[in-house]
This record gives structure tokens, sequence and C-alpha cells, in this order.
């Protein structure tokens, strides 16, 4: 009683699953993703061990249509199922079962497939694949985008609760992950899912920044500061450290007001800034004298 996409970034290799439904903790049961293998989505009284086992498969150098047919042949219930594969090199392979409540159906693209059960209307799967093969950006808002679209075209029939989005690079160990979101129960799955997004790109941006200053590139990291700051303009971390990159670029009253916005929602980060040393925040010390906290 979901509906889903499955998906490839053309140009970096990502590989990624996103998914929205009227059910508790849908990410738990329907997501699954492994780097540089693929990504499945499981649904419709949905049978979790779909997704470990067809990734199994796929890693052994199964085809995801031989994969999936393996499957769906040892499963006394797969009228029921509705299940989608992407591999690493962008193949995928679906199945709606033919019990499966209506409106239901999938859909296939270039490196994508979207699937949908118990919808309000026979548009949810191509509104789907339509607004994704019109996205640009990183593969996680191409995959928000997709699920925005859904709803759009009414979504499923009981409403809404909750949502996940899972991308995995193109290589690495099992427990990789370049963005892993869960919105568990909310009345707005998807606005909520969106905020998330945005969050993660920003402490993407943040460890970035982290990095570089690590290594003394504190300009570099400068500018990823701000940038996170500008992403997500109301998280205290991201004020602090977004000020204090702010007036390493040059921008000191911008960026110490950055800074007395974290403060005045917790007196804590004053206490941080005090115990900041030059080789860890260059800025730390004009930003203390220009809030007067030098002292």
């Amino acid at each position: 009683m979901t509906y889903s996409i499955v998906a490839r970034d053309a140009g970096t290799g990502d590989l990624g699953v996103a998914v929205q439904s009227h059910w508790f903790s849908v990410g738990s049961v329907v997501s699954w993703a492994r780097p540089g293998v693929g990504a499945v989505a499981t649904q419709s009284i949905a049978q979790p061990a779909y997704g470990p086992r067809l990734l199994d498969r796929l890693a052994a150098g199964e085809p995801p249509g031989a994969a999936l047919a393996a499957e769906l042949e040892s499963d006394e219930n797969a009228a029921v199922r509705q299940v989608a594969v992407i591999d690493a090199s962008g193949a995928t392979a679906a199945h709606t079962g033919s019990r499966c409540i209506a409106d239901a159906g999938d859909a296939q693209g270039a490196g994508f497939s979207v699937q949908a059960n118990m919808m309000a209307s026979e548009a949810v799967w191509p509104g789907m694949a339509a607004a994704f093969e019109a996205s640009s950006g990183p593969l996680a808002r191409r995959l928000l985008a997709a699920l925005v679209a859904a709803e759009a075209a009414g979504g499923d029939v009981r409403g809404r609760q909750s949502a996940a989005l899972v991308v995995v690079p193109p290589e690495g160990e099992r427990w990789q992950r370049t963005a892993d979101l869960r919105v568990e129960d909310s009345a707005e799955p998807l606005a909520e899912l969106a905020r998330l997004v945005d969050l993660d790109e920003a402490y993407l941006l943040m460890n970035e920044a982290d990095q570089l200053s690590a290594v003394g590139r504190f300009d570099d990291a400068a500018e990823r500061f701000v940038s996170a700051a500008a992403l997500a303009p109301d998280n205290q971390e991201l004020l602090f450290w977004g000020g204090l990159g702010m007036a390493q670029s040059g921008a000191l009253e911008r960026g110490s007001g950055l800074v007395r916005q974290a403060i005045e929602r917790h007196p804590g980060w004053a206490t941080l800034l005090g115990r900041l040393e030059p080789e860890m925040a260059p800025s730390a010390e004009a930003v203390r004298r220009e809030l007067g906290l030098d002292g």
C-alpha cells in the first residue's frame, strides 16, 4: 500500500530507493540498497526478505530480471507482492502481482523503476516517472521529486504517514550510505523528508568543511560552512560553524551575527566559542571580540 522508486544516477553511479506510505516506519520494510550492487523496493503485503536476497543475487552476478523471477517462483504469495530492483548498471526489473489492490502498476525508464499500489489514481506511477526524468541535481533530490509527483497525482488512497530515502555510492562497504533518511510517523512525511534532505546536504558540506579545516584550507572550509548554514538557517550547529566560516571568509559582522543567534538559542555555544583554539577555528578570537566575549 505504497509508492516507491528505485534509480541509478548515470553521472555518479549512485544507487537509491525512496518510498512513501500510509504505514508506520515504511523505510524499515520497503527500502534496501547496497553500494556497487543495487537497490530494491519490496511492498504490497511486503516480504522484506526480497531486499537482501535480491541484493545477494545481484552481487553474485545475476541480472535483475532473472534474480526477481527466481525469488517470485519460490514465493507462494507472489500475486500480492510488488517488487522492483535495479543493479549497478541501471538495469531494472519489476513485478506487480495480479492481486495487488487497485490502483496498482509500475513503469520503467532509463535507470529507474517506479511502482505503486492502493493508489487514489492510475496517474501516480506515470507522474513519478515523468518527474524523475525531468529532474536534475543529486540523486536524493531527484528521488524526492518523484515522491512529490506521486502525492500530487493523488498518492495513497488512505493518505500519508511515513517516508524514507536511501542513496548509496557506486562502490564501498555494505554499511556505507550517501543518504539514509526516515520519517517514521508524520501528518506530512514528504514535507519532513524534504527538510531532512536539506539538512543532510548541509551536514555533508559541514563534514567537507571540517576535513578542509583539518589540513589548513580555512578559506575553502569557510565556503562550505557558509553554504551549509544557508541550507538550514534555523539549525543551531550550522548557525555557529557557518558563522565562524563566514567570519573567516571576511564577513566578520555578519558571521558574528550568526554565532550570536546560536548562542541566544543555547548558551553552551558561548562556552564552546571560548574553548576554540586558532588551529581549530582561526576566526574564533575575532568573533569573541566582536561579541564582547573575549574576557
